[in-house]
């Protein structure tokens, strides 16, 4: 990688990976495209910013161009509850723009990152220690976006050649952004709630596990198997990868050891709660381990400490940090 382009730099993920990009490998040769039109200030500040709309495939082919792209990571999408509110503007985002991420990709010789998600599992999928290969139906239009970027990315890797990677993110935990409409989206805004208010209305019922991973992982993770040897990489896209599994009262419980006075209720979204109980409890990720290297650094204890922390900095509260 020399010439680095992150489609949706403005959002979860792309507003931490483009620093850490840029820290690895030069601000002028990462360049973030997003959106919005006033995206965050460091992403300006540090760096070469545009504005990109990825259906847009003659926009996205006068970036690569101008800036000698060789690398994209494709991060523009519609989140999983936000696609069942419009499914037909997130088929539009999610597959219309990865195809043309890829179809430009083919003509200039990129290579390409596509985050896939637990998304992509569906309710007849094993729940527990989900297997990298098996069976994938699912019931989100979210879902099925993943699934069909999965099997598109891996066709142009056979067919034309083009380095396609990915992984299968669980749901990510950040101080740095809000949520952007996903099912947990809850182990996000707990923290903001548990910081500002001490309380907290959980959109998801008790015992509802999912695989989760902090930020720092979900970044290092897409660096890694973009910088890894490609003779070792027998799956190419989509590899399983997790860091910790719990359910909302573990999560509330492990606060509670910092914030004593903090309290959750539930409300459920039976949307959301659907979506979450057609998903992973676990999977396993043994073939992200084996095939190049795949390993964790945070577990929920030590995530809910920094995420704290660093929240309670982010928002200018007095800590109550115990």
């Amino acid at each position: 990688m020399k010439r680095i382009l992150v489609t949706g730099a403005t959002g979860q993920i792309g507003s931490e990976l483009v620093p850490a990009l840029r820290d690895r490998y030069g601000s002028n040769h990462v360049i973030a495209a997003g959106h919005k039109k006033t995206p965050q200030q460091n992403l300006v500040e540090e760096g070469l910013y545009t504005s990109l709309d990825v259906t847009d495939a003659t926009a996205i082919e006068s970036v690569v161009r101008e800036y000698r792209i060789d690398t994209i990571f494709h991060l523009a999408a519609l989140l999983s509850a936000v696609s069942e509110k419009n499914p037909q503007l997130a088929w539009k985002v999610n597959m219309g723009g990865l195809f043309n991420v890829l179809e430009v990709s083919r003509e200039n010789n990129c290579a390409v990152f596509f985050p896939s998600s637990i998304g992509a599992f569906g309710p007849d999928t094993p729940r527990d220690d989900t297997p990298q290969d098996t069976v994938q139906h699912p019931n989100t239009l979210y879902g099925i976006c993943k699934v069909s970027g999965e099997l598109l990315c891996n066709y142009y890797f056979s067919r034309f050649g083009v380095d396609t990677r990915g992984v299968r993110y669980p749901g990510l935990i950040s101080y740095k952004t809000l949520p952007g409409g996903g099912t947990t989206d809850y182990a996000v805004e707990i923290f903001y709630h548990a910081v500002q208010e001490r309380k907290y209305n959980c959109f998801l019922k008790q015992g509802t596990y999912l695989d989760m991973m902090y930020m720092p992982d979900a970044v290092r993770a897409a660096i890694e198997l973009m910088e890894s040897d490609a003779n070792r990489l027998k799956h190419r896209n989509a590899f399983n990868i997790t860091a910790m599994s719990f359910a909302p009262e573990e999560l509330a419980a492990s606060i509670q050891r910092y914030i004593p006075n903090f309290s959750m209720d539930y409300t459920v979204d039976p949307v959301r709660q659907a979506i979450a109980d057609s998903w992973p409890r676990h999977m396993n990720d043994h073939a992200a381990r084996e095939q190049w290297g795949w390993q964790p650094q945070y577990d929920l204890e030590q995530m809910t400490r920094d995420m704290l922390e660093r929240l309670t900095a982010k928002l200018g509260q007095s800590s109550g940090i115990v």
